[in-house]
């Protein structure tokens, strides 16, 4: 019998995962290595920037959900606060998004796996798509099950790392590259050793080391008890930002002087391998090469049901809105599966830029993504401040803290258009944009 609706199977437990799934991906384990080749050890603060702004979307995110019974995802309220185009927008650059970074992760994949096989990149890139395509086909309980264990290894992995930092910390361990110490995060050039322009034109990984952070919005319409899960999820981001990125990278960098770590690979597996833990090296890049599979798995969750939602909202193809026999929009899971094997392409013709180039129109089209929340959310305030009133998820600070987080968003897109690496990306990403509005022109005559 066909399927008509999704099911709530997602549980607490798998929320939770998905929430810190969202917050650490292949951005803070592979990404962090080429922000801390440009900002240095101000790169702690460019994360903490960038967590504190998102914090405030999310619980702008938040407050919608729960506003009104029923919500799939933020393109149904973008549709409803800003119009028809702003959901159509919003929802096929969504997709982007994360057809951008679900690229990016099996591109990194591909990267993580030469640490062992001397094999070019896009086979193992190709095989990890086609086993998460397979395990996405049959339920949602099992993506969740997935991105809980996933999840659950990038956790235990960062806390081992910030457990044996304080341990070598403490006794003062020596290393090729000197004594572990907390002064070695000035006395490198100091905080800013390239100043405030490579602090600045390191925030473009920074940001996208955060994409995933809105996943629990798109899971919303597949989780149990959406009022108490969503709201427990997104307060405990402040916590994980401090632990799992503030922290993780403080250790790094009092482990190892900045000016030593390789912009190319993982900081992670370096730090391991120059305390002189080969064993404990491989098994890093194993944990990373996860986490790169967790954000594929991600990306692979959230395209099909951005693309259901399109399709219930008329604004896809109706082939999307299906759902197998397990409640899974399996057309939308196919089609997205197809289009994110160009990454492996790409790694395949330029392998030494693929990851950089993907990286940063994600991020850009995350911020539009992002921007989007943010507004609705002014616009919700307005026009229901009876539904605000009675919120039992009220976002804080607002409306002036909205303004103030897109004016940052804003600054974003100038330090993109100012940097070489990614002023080629923000160029190519408003043809993504055009092209939309013209389909959507199309689809409206």
């Amino acid at each position: 019998m066909e399927q008509h609706e999704l099911k709530r199977d997602l549980k607490n437990r798998h929320v939770q995962l998905i929430a810190i799934g969202g917050t650490i991906g292949t951005g803070l384990f592979l990404g962090s290595g080429k922000a801390i080749s440009l900002a240095g050890p101000s790169i702690i603060i460019g994360y903490l920037i960038v967590g504190i702004a998102l914090f405030f979307v999310m619980r702008a995110l938040g407050e919608l959900l729960l506003s009104k019974g029923g919500y799939a995802s933020f393109t149904e309220f973008a549709t409803e606060y800003l119009g028809d185009w702003a959901g159509y927008v919003t929802g096929w650059t969504y997709w982007f998004c994360w057809i951008m970074t679900a690229m990016a992760d099996i591109i990194a994949v591909g990267m993580y796996t030469q640490y062992w096989f001397d094999i070019p990149q896009w086979v193992p890139a190709i095989a990890c798509l086609v086993v998460l395509l397979i395990l996405n086909l049959l339920t949602v309980k099992l993506f969740g099950e997935l991105e809980f264990w996933f999840a659950l290894i990038k956790i235990i992995t960062i806390i081992a790392l910030i457990a044996i930092g304080i341990v070598l910390l403490i006794i003062g361990f020596e290393t090729d590259a000197g004594k572990v110490a907390v002064s070695n995060l000035w006395e490198h050039g100091g905080l800013f050793p390239n100043g405030a322009f490579g602090f600045l034109m390191a925030f473009q990984m920074v940001v996208f080391a955060f994409v995933g952070v809105e996943l629990v919005g798109v899971a919303a319409a597949e989780t149990e008890n959406p009022q108490k899960n969503i709201p427990s999820a997104i307060n405990k981001i402040p916590i994980r930002i401090l632990l799992f990125y503030v922290g993780a990278l403080f250790v790094i960098l009092t482990i190892n002087p900045w000016d030593t770590l390789s912009a190319t690979s993982s900081p992670f597996v370096q730090v391991f391998a120059l305390v002189g833990i080969p064993i404990a090296a491989g098994l890093i890049n194993f944990v990373v090469l996860t986490s790169a599979a967790s954000a594929g798995n991600s990306g692979m969750f959230s395209t099909s049901r951005m693309l259901f939602s399109l399709s219930k909202g008329e604004q896809a193809p109706k082939s999307f809105g299906k759902l197998n026999k397990n409640a899974v929009p399996q057309n939308g899971l196919l089609f997205s599966a197809i289009v994110v094997s160009i990454g492996a392409l790409l790694s395949y013709l330029m392998p030494d830029d693929a990851f950089s180039i993907v990286t940063t129109i994600s991020a850009i089209c995350f911020i539009w993504v992002w921007s989007i929340i943010l507004i609705s959310h002014i616009i919700y305030k307005k026009r229901h401040p009876d539904l605000h009133a009675k919120s039992i998820f009220k976002a804080p600070l607002t409306p002036f803290v909205n303004y103030l987080v897109l004016a940052f968003f804003f600054f974003l897109l100038i330090i993109m258009a100012i940097s070489e690496a990614t002023r080629t990306s923000l160029m190519l990403t408003p043809l993504w944009f055009i092209l939309l509005f013209v389909l959507y022109a199309i689809r409206k005559k």
